[in-house]
């Protein structure tokens, strides 16, 4: 037990207040927004700014930029699926849950392998000696960025690309001794394993009405 703690806790040894709290802070949110997105409730994305701008900042200081850009594009996303889930039509929100049609999937598999690629040339303008964590982080922003714009327009494969991301970044987050991210993630996961059952018992219930 004392070595579960001593995981958690040795990382922060020595680390300024002001970080502990503003983690603390992104790891509440973050944990409400993947909530709010799970109950298709348009909170996910205040909440969620709050937490990536936050996440953003702390991960410039730490130095990894893969996943600073990562939660960069969080910001930007959200202010876009914000305004997009905001959207309505005589009084019924305009953008509804449902699965990616075969252009929705090409335009992922290219957002994926751009965003792969853009972070991989951001470490070596930064001169990193690129190693196999660093190469898991460039290909989980891959994953996370799609995701997130699959959020942005209700697509049920968001929480499938979440959820494969997440299992990744746990024993990621872990192994650089970020012991409150990597459990952030674990819950993430959980979170997103719910939110894909509930977005897909809504679609499902919509198909049978419709």
């Amino acid at each position: 037990m004392n070595h579960i703690f001593d995981f958690f806790i040795d990382p922060y040894r020595g680390t300024p207040a002001l970080f502990i709290v503003l983690e603390a802070i992104a790891f509440v949110f973050g944990i409400l927004s993947v909530y709010y997105a799970q109950k298709e409730n348009i909170l996910v994305y205040p909440t969620g700014l709050v937490a990536t701008i936050i996440t953003v900042y702390l991960l410039y200081k730490a130095g990894y930029l893969g996943d600073m850009m990562m939660n960069f594009y969080y910001s930007v996303m959200s202010i876009y699926g914000w305004w997009n889930w905001a959207r309505k039509k005589e009084d019924k929100h305009v953008v509804a849950i449902s699965r990616t049609n075969t252009k929705e999937k090409l335009i992922g598999v290219g957002m994926f392998l751009l965003t792969m690629l853009v972070t991989y040339l951001v470490y070596t303008a930064y001169g990193y000696q690129l190693e196999i964590p660093n190469y898991i982080d460039i290909f989980t922003s891959g994953i996370f960025f799609t995701a997130m714009w699959y959020m942005a327009i209700k697509k049920l494969e968001n929480w499938t690309l979440w959820i494969f991301a997440d299992l990744i970044t746990v024993p990621l987050y872990a192994y650089r001794g970020l012991g409150m991210l990597s459990l952030q993630y674990l819950i993430f996961t959980f979170l997103a394993i719910q939110g894909y059952r509930q977005w897909k018992r809504s679609l499902d219930n919509k198909i049978q009405t419709a």
